[in-house]
């Protein structure tokens, strides 16, 4: 089902307010991995004000959703999720890869509250939500389990170990995620290491696949109420994303898989990010209903 465009606005200022505190963070740490952070932002957005059954006050609330972040050098962009939501004080994004802080730049599950695992050694994050599927199916329990990876990550041969075993198992309650923006740390994808034909890989594999525009709430809603719809076969939700989404001068540049901000670059920054939450409004309130 669609958004209506009262819950679209609404998610689109949460998202707003997101982008500048992964920028606020960025520039407090002095750098991070901006650039796919601002990419995967609408996702963790959506989840986390509309679709994960979970507790501000209760973290460990055993029948809560799980999510897995596979990407894990995101963590300058899920810190301030966890932060805003309310598991963690938003003091400590001050702090972010610090020296003796507790927001290290890949998000440690032991040292900050609401991250269901540790990641950041790409390619494992899909056979920890592999895991988290099989418990809640042993246990009895219909909790989900939500996972968001890179596509740079998907040269790592653990996720397609992963998709393989989701598919055997039919484990349908893990929804994975693609942030498809195109770019990795060396390069452009399809430099370094072609993915495409991207899609058909995952389908190969058994999945129902659905592509949609990652900076578009509404079509991200709609997948993943696909997804929940109880299909016969795992869904793979490939995200056509944005290296940067919201910042000019970051956007689809590989370079800012990792940089630094200076003042004058926060500045812009601002400005940026100002002028797309303007056009993503205008967006909302066209098409919204």
């Amino acid at each position: 089902m669609a958004l209506t465009k009262k819950e679209w606005l609404a998610l689109e200022k949460k998202a707003d307010e997101l982008r500048n505190l992964c920028l606020d963070t960025t520039f407090w740490a002095g750098s991070g991995h901006i650039g796919g952070g601002m990419s995967c932002m609408d996702m963790l957005t959506i989840l986390y004000h509309k679709y994960l059954n979970i507790k501000a006050d209760d973290p460990n609330w055993a029948d809560r959703d799980r999510f897995i972040l596979s990407k894990g050098h995101s963590g300058i962009a899920y810190a301030p999720v966890l932060c805003d939501f309310g598991y963690n004080d938003k003091e400590q994004l001050k702090t972010f890869n610090l020296t003796n802080s507790k927001m290290g730049i890949h998000l440690d599950s032991n040292k900050v509250v609401g991250v269901d695992a540790s990641t950041g050694s790409l390619g494992h994050g899909l056979s920890i939500a592999l895991g988290t599927g099989l418990a809640a199916r042993v246990l009895g329990k219909d909790y989900k389990t939500y996972c968001i990876l890179g596509d740079g990550e998907c040269d790592e041969g653990s996720n397609w170990e992963a998709a393989m075993s989701i598919a055997a198992f039919k484990a349908t309650n893990v929804i994975t995620f693609v942030d498809r923006n195109k770019c990795m740390i060396d390069g452009r994808t399809e430099d370094v290491m072609p993915l495409e034909p991207f899609a058909d890989k995952w389908r190969a594999f058994g999945f129902h696949v659905i592509e949609v525009d990652g900076q578009n709430l509404n079509e991200l809603s709609e997948a993943i109420d696909y997804a929940l719809g109880e299909p016969d076969a795992p869904v793979m939700i490939i995200a056509d994303t944005i290296k940067g989404a919201g910042i000019d001068f970051m956007e689809d540049d590989y370079h800012w898989h990792y940089g630094a901000i200076d003042e004058e670059k926060y500045k812009l920054a601002k400005e940026s990010l100002k002028k797309y939450y303007a056009q993503r409004v205008a967006r909302a309130e066209k098409e919204g209903k």
